[in-house]
């Protein structure tokens, strides 16, 4: 199953990757991580990564591309994955969709996680990181709404809407659920 995790920062989408990719059987594929492993393993796309980072500027999106189409390159990759935190823009999703097309596959989905962002500034705010305090994650919300929200509408009739209100076990009951639908 190859699937796009999207949702707002606090939505979950970390959490439900890691169970969804255990219950698939197929990679939980981040952007952050594949950040810090190209910068740990100090490979080319990790040195170029961090030069933007130590500058305080965002690495740019034909760096990230790269990082991810050589990901999905690996063996663990070959009967799907799921993408979290790529795309986060329609130029992103256009750029995973001719990836995706040299390769011969497509998307069966992309799982919009759905939460009010008064119960993500809640969630957040209780996780009690120090970067965690209201104004910033407002920021952050309204970042995800220009930039990564307008993929729903990109998406279409991809889109499959999950509510990320609940129990762990709720959310991701509601996640498989929608998810076994697909694979009749």
């Amino acid at each position: 199953m190859r699937l796009v995790l999207l949702g707002p920062p606090g939505a979950g989408k970390g959490t439900q990757a890691s169970i969804l990719s255990d219950k698939l059987g197929v990679p939980h594929i981040s952007t952050g991580d594949l950040f810090r492993a190209n910068i740990g393993e100090g490979t080319s796309l990790g040195v170029e990564a961090k030069e933007y980072i130590d500058a305080g500027r965002l690495v740019p999106t034909e760096v990230t591309a790269r990082m991810v189409e050589a990901r999905l390159e690996e063996s663990d990759a070959a009967n799907g994955f799921l993408l979290d935190g790529f795309p986060r823009t329609v130029e992103q999703a256009e750029i995973l969709e001719e990836l995706l097309r040299k390769k011969g596959v497509a998307l069966d989905g992309v799982l919009n996680f759905q939460v009010d962002e008064d119960v993500v500034v809640e969630r957040m705010l209780a996780r009690g990181r120090e970067d965690d305090n209201e104004e910033t994650i407002r920021t952050r919300l309204g970042v995800y709404r220009n930039e990564t929200a307008p993929l729903i509408d990109h998406y279409g009739d991809e889109i499959i809407n999950i509510d990320a209100v609940g129990e762990v076990d709720e959310v991701n009951g509601r996640a498989m659920s929608e998810l076994e639908k697909l694979s009749k």
